[in-house]
């Protein structure tokens, strides 16, 4: 039986033979928590740089450094076994593995949109392209470890991308989540991400509590990822769908709280749709919020946490 993508996660962090970056410091602002409670029945929880910590505050498709990126790759190759179907061109094996991996990007980045105003890229999709390239070439995979073609890219995905960017829960995640639960309040995922993302947390959240369980408290059908929608925010899609979900489990917007670090990508389209709203400002990294835009009733949040156990006192 393949594993899923939830267990493949798991497991390859347990091997010693694999070295992953950190998680990153956290350097926490100065900043006082502004908390008043509201009739919140529901909570959406961004992932990236509220209740996951990397590096730049959000998910990137290459590191900043190149040399990051080139090693990376070299892992990628060597832990899947692609040499042997790629081209002999001079240079490094991570060089020709990068070219694949740019083209098939501007080409998803080009094409992806549909219309879409902040369209999203799903990284398996560029796996997918490159994994079929290689397949002219002989290339094979072993499908009772990895699964089907659609499930050995994510698994890609997810391995090339902890690979470049260390990740790691913020303190105090999982009392959040799981005390929330426990009040019966109702959770859900308002966030940027990729095919992997709700693995990734789930993972992160465990080094704080092992026996967390993300479908336990975040049920499959109340997470809504930028990359299964093709939109990242602001895009009116992601929280309309939010909506959607709070609606038909009896909740109107002002009875919805939306957590997250972005001002302009979190806040603000939250309470255009009549999201109640809370600024998460516990890592100056993640944080994207000016003396200016704090100032503007479109942006300002109706409660600001320093700490994620903080979203408890919000719930009446």
């Amino acid at each position: 039986m393949p594993l899923t993508l939830e267990q493949y996660v798991e497991k390859i962090h347990d091997r010693p033979d694999l070295p992953w970056p950190p998680a990153p410091k956290i350097d926490a602002p100065k900043a006082k928590p502004s908390l008043t409670a509201m009739p919140v029945k529901c909570v959406f929880w961004t992932v990236y740089g509220t209740l996951v910590s990397v590096p730049t505050g959000d998910i990137q498709f290459e590191h900043e450094k190149d040399f990051i990126t080139a090693a990376a790759l070299e892992k990628v190759i060597k832990e899947f076994k692609m040499w042997n179907s790629m081209s002999r061109k001079p240079g490094a094996p991570s060089e020709y593995m990068r070219e694949l991996f740019n083209k098939a990007l501007s080409t998803l980045r080009l094409t992806g949109g549909g219309g879409e105003k902040f369209p999203e890229v799903q990284t398996e999709r560029i796996w997918d392209d490159i994994v079929k390239k290689l397949q002219q070439k002989e290339y094979t995979f072993d499908a009772m470890q990895y699964g089907t073609l659609a499930e050995y890219v994510k698994k890609i995905a997810y391995f090339y991308h902890a690979s470049i960017q260390g990740a790691g829960a913020y303190p105090g995640a999982a009392d959040a989540l799981t005390q929330l639960a426990g009040r019966g309040v109702a959770q859900g995922l308002l966030a940027d991400g990729q095919c992997f993302t709700a693995a990734q947390l789930e993972r992160c959240v465990r080094q704080q509590n092992p026996d967390f369980e993300l479908r336990a408290v975040i049920p499959p059908a109340m997470q809504i990822v930028s990359s299964d929608r093709k939109a990242r925010k602001p895009s009116d899609t992601l929280f309309k769908a939010a909506a959607e979900l709070a609606a038909g489990r009896g909740f109107v917007p002002a009875q919805v709280l939306h957590v997250g670090s972005n001002l302009e990508r979190d806040i603000g389209p939250a309470k255009r749709h009549g999201f109640r709203t809370a600024l998460f400002a516990g890592d100056k990294t993640s944080l994207t919020a000016t003396g200016e835009q704090l100032k503007d009733p479109a942006l300002r949040p109706d409660a600001l946490v320093t700490e994620l156990p903080q979203v408890l006192e919000l719930v009446e």
